[in-house]
């Protein structure tokens, strides 16, 4: 794999860690071990037997606590920060072929701030939710996080750039219903 290629797959896997944290580390395992991607130094004990059993479990327990309506919230206090770190870490396993402190700086900058942007959307939908549903549509909000981590992840692995072209439209859309929002209440 390019270092494009890599740089691209690890803005899309980090995305995913803005829907669920370990879906991606989940997926990034699974097609590590299968031979499909390619590893930064440091990083291959993802595709070891150890870690994707605990990947799984911490996928299942995490995609199963979110459906409980107080305790979504609660774990979206915990996993805003988490979820940067965490796709900074996912960009930083993938991204290969770079002198390292070059590596880190992307996985900070674009893998953090991929997680972030998709994690923060995430808040606001969930807050949404519960404003407009007393917290009642929150597991469907949970649930719809939960696919959108999975494909965002998959995607990411089969085809980078459409999802970085696609992820740049959700941002773009964001941002004008954001400003139409800003400019409707002003």
């Amino acid at each position: 794999m390019n270092v494009i290629t890599s740089v691209a797959v690890g803005i899309g896997l980090a995305a995913a860690c803005g829907f669920r944290i370990f879906v991606p580390f989940l997926v990034m395992g699974a097609a590590a071990r299968l031979g499909w991607l390619p590893l930064s130094a440091g990083f291959a004990w993802l595709g070891s037997d150890e870690a994707l059993l605990a990947l799984a479990v911490a996928t299942v327990l995490e995609a199963a606590a979110y459906k409980v309506p107080w305790l979504d919230h609660v774990l979206d206090l915990l996993a805003s920060p988490a979820a940067v770190l965490a796709g900074a870490l996912a960009a930083a396993a993938v991204v290969t072929d770079l002198p390292p402190l070059l590596r880190f700086a992307v996985a900070v900058v674009a893998g953090g701030g991929a997680a972030a942007m998709v994690q923060g959307a995430t808040v606001l939908a969930r807050l949404k939710s519960t404003a407009m549903t007393g917290g009642l549509g929150n597991p469907l909000v949970a649930l719809v996080e939960l696919v959108g981590s999975i494909l965002t992840s998959i995607l990411a692995l089969i085809v980078p750039f459409f999802l970085l072209f696609f992820l740049a439209a959700l941002l773009g859309g964001l941002l004008v219903l954001a400003l139409r929002s800003k400019g409707a209440r002003a």
